[in-house]
């Protein structure tokens, strides 16, 4: 796929590091397979990884917890 942000490049497959934040609670993902831009270096996860980290994140945000950093495994 082509970049949808510099359109300048063939996305390859990499792994890239997520981040969500809501007010103090930060949750990192390090290690997540996506598609990244080799120009740029915009990363794009699939769908049902996005969703799944998603989740994984509100869960963490409903128990409390304020600070956690993961490699990626389907969590």
């Amino acid at each position: 796929m082509i970049c949808l942000i510099c359109r300048q490049a063939e996305t390859l497959n990499g792994l890239t590091t997520v981040r969500f934040e809501r007010g103090e609670m930060k949750f990192i993902v390090n290690h997540v397979p996506a598609r990244v831009c080799p120009s740029c270096g915009e990363s794009f996860v699939e769908e049902d990884i996005a969703i799944h980290l998603l989740q994984a994140a509100e869960q963490r945000s409903v128990v409390g917890e304020l600070d956690d950093v993961r490699e990626y495994e389907m969590i």
